[in-house]
């Protein structure tokens, strides 16, 4: 008599990490650009309304492309990077380190770095974790700290972007050496959405400054 099989396990969803800062710049941009172009499109004469239009068709895939999308999705097996115009796809067995000076970067391991848009570095947020980690350290000069003490209060004491790369480092060094079987090779694909309504939009802008 054979056990039945169990049912595998379902995959855990990717965990997303964007910056909050730059999601509500980019509505607010995007609703103050929309104020100005509808109304120049709108009351304009002449060839107002068709600089309007370019206008609005270049600046806003930019504004979508800088603030909303930038995005790193991640899961046990390997991270997605969506940057301004492109995205990456790396298993974590292709990351060699991922690392946050003035900037976050994920180094692969052929050498190539990838900029990590969605994690912007932040040095008054480091300063301002320094001084809490230099308080702490001056409360309890000896490490005499109660067993009993909330150690995820160390947290507090760590800059955002920091804990963040600090959190996909764990992620690639536990992936080990192996490659799961199945799993997505390197790729890179450039934002074509992105950029075609761009280029576009820098056309129409021209023309009519041309025409008009």
């Amino acid at each position: 008599m054979t056990s039945p099989t169990p049912p595998a396990e379902p995959p855990h969803a990717d965990r997303t990490y964007r910056s909050v800062s730059a999601l509500v710049c980019g509505v607010l941009l995007l609703l103050l650009i929309a104020w100005m172009a509808g109304d120049a499109m709108i009351r304009g004469g002449g060839r107002v309304p068709w600089l309007a239009a370019g206008a609005l068709l270049l600046v806003v895939p930019l504004v979508v492309a800088f603030t909303l999308r930038p995005a790193v999705f991640v899961n046990d097996e390997r991270v997605r990077v969506r940057n301004p115009f492109r995205t990456i796809l790396l298993p974590w067995t292709e990351v060699a380190d991922v690392r946050a000076s003035y900037s976050s970067e994920l180094l692969a391991q052929d050498g190539t770095k990838y900029q990590l848009w969605a994690i912007p570095v932040s040095l008054r947020a480091r300063k301002r974790a320094a001084r809490a980690a230099a308080r702490a350290a001056h409360d309890d000069p000896y490490g005499r700290t109660s067993v009993s003490a909330d150690v995820r209060d160390s947290a507090a004491r760590t800059a955002s972007a920091d804990q963040t790369v600090r959190d996909l480092r764990d992620l690639a060094e536990g992936a080990g050496g192996t490659t799961p079987e199945g799993a997505a090779a390197v790729s890179v694909r450039w934002a074509y959405e992105v950029m075609a309504p761009a280029v576009a939009g820098a056309v129409v802008l021209a023309v009519a400054w041309a025409v008009g």
